[in-house]
This record gives structure tokens, sequence and C-alpha cells, in this order.
């Protein structure tokens, strides 16, 4: 499946919004419900997504930045948020608030409904869209795991570290914790470089390879580890493709 195409780059577009433009500033082609519209809503991240229920931002903060903001926990963090402490957020308030809310229950009430709708990974670039366009704007380091089904479904997105997080320092039960409750076959690990550059450490490549012999002896493939980055010419890597911490 090839990379997401877009009227501008995902970088361009949150470089705009987060230098304070409005939404109603960027060009037509590169707002969010105009590129629902013309792209569908796959191609729009987690922020973009967001943005589009809270309509507006508020002063020197646009929609995208403040959806940006009020996700930095991640979507899970956004739906275990108590409702008071959500409307409490600067900008929000009741209104919108319920909006979010009824969003995030209309959405976990369809995954449960219809297990067939859960998006599929077919490639690295899948990652990238679900999660890794939204992590690379982050100012500290995340690491992420989703956990697939057998047909290469996305089951749960967990967020293991937040701020402080190094591969090298990775504890292989929170890794595969998850996979193991759900009883789910495959993981895919995914963590951002701030720094921008995307090129794996030496403690990525080892920690990949430790995670990957602990999956065989849980029984629970890693298909990949995608370092992401906020970088105009390299988005991503795949270590699977890049043959980092994997068995060739």
């Amino acid at each position: 499946m090839g990379a997401m195409t877009e009227a501008q780059p995902a970088e361009d577009r949150f470089a705009d919004y987060s230098a304070g433009l409005r939404i109603r500033d960027v060009p037509t082609g590169d707002r969010p419900r105009e590129r629902l519209r013309d792209q569908g809503a796959q191609a729009l991240s987690n922020s973009e997504l967001l943005a589009i229920l809270l309509r507006v931002g508020r002063r020197n903060e646009s929609a995208v930045t403040m959806a940006t903001r009020l996700l930095q926990n991640g979507l899970k963090g956004l739906q275990q948020a108590a409702f008071d402490e959500l409307a409490g957020q600067p900008g929000l308030g009741m209104a919108k608030a319920a909006q979010i809310k009824a969003a995030l229950e209309l959405g976990r009430r369809l995954q449960a409904e219809a297990p067939e709708t859960r998006p599929a990974i077919t490639g690295p670039e899948d990652v990238y869209t679900i999660v890794g366009a939204e992590m690379v704007f982050l100012e500290h380091e995340e690491l992420r795991v989703l956990v697939l089904d057998s047909r290469n479904r996305v089951v749960h997105i967990e967020t293991l570290y937040r701020g402080t997080a190094n591969s090298s320092h990775v504890r292989t039960a929170e890794v595969f914790r998850e996979a193991v409750r759900r009883n789910q076959p495959q993981i895919i690990v995914v963590h951002n470089h701030p720094s921008g550059d995307p090129t794996p450490s030496a403690d990525d490549v080892r920690a990949t390879r430790f995670m990957a012999e602990a999956g065989k002896t849980l029984e629970i493939e890693v298909l990949d580890h995608i370092v992401v980055a906020h970088n105009q010419g390299r988005r991503f890597v795949s270590m699977r493709d890049s043959r980092l911490g994997f068995d060739a």
C-alpha cells in the first residue's frame, strides 16, 4: 500500500497550525474538513479528526493545535479522562467535552459491534497513518504498541512510555502485556525521535532484537519496530524492512 497522498505534507500543515494560523487561514485544500471530504477520514491524523469536532480553537491556538494538546495522552487518555476534567481544559467547556465523549463512545460501540471494521495493517505506511502522523510532532518521546489479530487488524493501541521513553529500557513484560491479555498473536512497536531524525539508534536495534526473541518464546510475533520523526525527507524507518534487529 502506497504512502498517503495529500495536498500539502503533514509536516507543513502542522507547522502552519503551530505557528498560530487559524484553520480558516490555511489553504482550503489543506483544511481538515475539506481533506476529509476529498480524501476520506482515513487520510486525517487523530489531531485533525478531533479538530473537526472542536470546530474552532481559541486565541493563539488553532483547533488542530488544541486537539494535539488534548491528545498528549493519546485517544485512550482522552477516553479515560473524567468529563469535568475534560470540560475544564482551556478552550473546551461542557458542550465540546460532550461532543468528544459522545464521538469516542460511538467509536467504541462500533468496534465492539463490528470487529471487521478495525483498521488492517498492510505495511509501515499504514502504521504511520494510524499513529505516526500524530507522534512525529510530539516534543517528548513516546513508545506505543499496536496489538494485532491474526488478520493484521488493530485490536488495541497501548502507550507505554511518555517523556522519558528509551527503547533500551523497555520492559519486555510491558510490551507484550496487552497482546497476552487479549490473546492476540502479533504486535508492532512504534516510537518517535523528537530530534527529527528517524534513524534507529544502536539501543533501538538491541531492544528490537531482544523483543523479537522474547516474542518467539511467548508465541507472539513482533511484526515490526517503526521509528518516526518530523523529517521532511524521511518520516519513518521500518526496522523490519531495514533488517535491523530482525532475522534476515
